[in-house]
């Protein structure tokens, strides 16, 4: 169990999403950086899409009243467990009673604090992921705040005998750091060139050639109205060229809507179900990640993809996560048996 002592700037429950649901209007919600959320999991022994804590720019003080396992992937937060700096993307034994204190990331805007088991949350509509707007999911549909008090489901047999090994160590810190960690350069997002590869959205011909080229010429700035459901760029803006009226249509995480204003939309994971502005661009989906990793006053520019090559991408990257899998597994096996 943890209590949080700080909330930090907004921190929520997510795991991948409330799939399935978008027909009767219920929106997906979820990690924005699937990657950053996929491997913290991993990290502590969970199913990949066990609930998490992910944490927005300025991050929580939590303090731990139980033993556990710990990671915290994404953004360049700076973290310390009792004063003491711990690093991410690693796998640390924490001591009961000891605190986890973020500060404000350096780069990036999103990380996950993950803990063995996964947290404790009621499951709706098959997910425990917060939606804010409509106080769904996660702790009482609301971002975490003082007091909370949350517990951990039970982890694995092979993690439940890890935490009894750790438990027994006598430690000089208030934890323990694995001494493996993985090379996390090829996984994290939010130092990377901000690039983003997109598909032509459906309504791409309802735009001049001026526009499509401007699209993919000039560079584009998150502007501060910029959330889990949306991003609004400033830069060119960008004007249908047409009368085709549309009727509304689904919409899928990473699409790039123009509204009337011409200032693009990128829509991302508590994205409504549907929409009816005319949609340029489709993030493609392995540069979903990066994008969850901007913060307003980033800059940011497109570049065209076609769906065979985007598709090859996130298969390799599949490959590669799936890699990673197993060998964190056997590294996990590997201390069990020591």
């Amino acid at each position: 169990m943890i209590k949080i002592i700080k909330p930090g700037l907004l921190s929520t429950i997510q795991d991948k999403g409330r799939h399935g649901f978008q027909k009767d209007g219920v929106v997906v919600s979820g990690a924005m950086d699937t990657v950053s959320f996929r491997i913290a999991n991993l990290l502590v022994g969970n199913d990949e899409n066990a609930a998490a804590i992910e944490v927005t720019l300025l991050g929580p003080v939590v303090m731990f009243l139980q033993d556990a396992f710990i990671s915290i992937c994404g953004a360049d937060f700076p973290a310390s467990i009792d004063g003491e700096g711990i690093p991410l993307w690693a796998t640390i034994f924490v001591r009961k009673g000891s605190k986890l204190r973020f500060g404000s990331t350096h780069t990036g805007c999103r990380a996950y604090l993950a803990v063995a088991g996964g947290f404790q949350i009621e499951t709706i509509m098959e997910s425990k992921s917060t939606y804010l707007r409509a106080k769904l999911g996660g702790l009482h549909g609301r971002a975490l705040d003082v007091e909370d008090e949350i517990s951990f489901e039970p982890p694995n047999e092979r993690i439940t005998k890890l935490l009894s090994i750790y438990t027994k160590k006598s430690l000089k810190l208030p934890f323990i750091k694995m001494k493996w960690s993985i090379s996390f350069n090829s996984f994290s997002h939010s130092r990377a060139p901000k690039r983003i590869r997109v598909l032509e959205g459906e309504q791409f011909d309802f735009f001049s050639q001026v526009n499509q080229l401007a699209l993919f010429s000039q560079p584009f700035t998150i502007s501060t109205e910029a959330d889990r459901m949306g991003y609004r760029l400033s830069g060119n803006k960008l004007y249908v060229n047409s009368s085709e009226s549309m009727v509304s249509e689904a919409i899928p995480v990473g699409t790039i809507q123009v509204p009337p204003d011409g200032n693009p939309i990128i829509l991302l994971a508590d994205r409504q179900t549907i929409g009816g502005y005319p949609k340029i661009g489709q993030v493609a989906c392995i540069d979903l990640p990066a994008v969850a990793q901007l913060k307003p006053g980033d800059t940011l520019s497109f570049v065209k993809i076609d769906l065979e090559t985007a598709q090859r991408k996130l298969l390799d990257k599949e490959r590669q996560l799936t890699e990673l899998k197993h060998a964190i597994s056997f590294k996990f096996e590997e201390e069990v048996s020591s």
